[in-house]
């Protein structure tokens, strides 16, 4: 399982940085994600992130479990110091595939909206320009006009600040994710050791069976 979770971690940073940069795979994807949240998309999803969250709740369940034991003075042995180790990396991953699953619809959510700004505004200075380069109307055409161009220009300010800040809102994900790559590798280190330490206790374990038997010999 912590295979599995490993893999969707990185699909799901890929995913990021390919929605992050303008590339012709982001358009795709975009498209994709689309079709995803029509019909019983949404539903699917949910239900898959619903399960997750289900196996999260299990191993930090069976991991206050193994700790309560260690706090009433019971010594745990080798085998549950592994279940506990196990049961946290797992709870860690799943955390993680949740919060890399919210970072992207997130990410997929501002691009379409600023899609959607960038149309408007280009609406917008299309209308602005005609209605400049129009030709000489009467003193009250004029003076309504006038005031719609001034209506379209706060329009084309407010719409500018929007995309803005949706912007500066990408550039932050793209730093988060870079720090989630640095925690990532975090686990990786993580795992590597405690599949030594994991290794370690079995050799010690398998001494330990052994030793009654050398004596027995002796």
């Amino acid at each position: 399982m912590i295979h599995l979770l490993y893999t969707v971690i990185f699909a799901e940073m890929a995913l990021i940085l390919l929605l992050l940069f303008k590339t012709p795979l982001r358009k795709l994807i975009i498209l994709t994600f689309d079709r995803i949240k029509r019909g019983r998309g949404p539903v699917v999803v949910k239900t898959i992130g619903t399960t997750v969250f289900v196996v999260l709740l299990s191993s930090i369940y069976s991991l206050v479990n193994i700790q309560r034991r260690s706090e009433d003075g019971a010594v745990l042995n080798p085998t549950d110091q592994v279940l506990a180790s196990k049961h946290l990396l797992e709870a860690s991953l799943m955390g993680f595939v949740l919060f890399l699953s919210l970072m992207i619809d997130r990410l997929h959510h501002y691009i379409r909206e600023l899609r959607l700004l960038r149309k408007t505004m280009e609406t917008a200075k299309k209308q602005n320009r005609g209605f400049e380069d129009g030709k000489t109307t009467s003193g009250e055409e004029v003076k309504a006009l006038g005031e719609e161009i001034a209506a379209l220009k706060a329009k084309i300010k407010t719409l500018e600040s929007e995309s803005e800040s949706k912007g500066k809102e990408l550039k932050g994900a793209q730093g988060e994710t870079e720090a989630l790559r640095k925690q990532s590798d975090g686990f990786l280190m993580e795992y590597d050791r405690l599949l030594e330490d994991n290794r370690n206790l079995r050799n010690q374990l398998e001494s330990i069976g052994h030793s009654p038997e050398g004596k027995k010999g002796m």
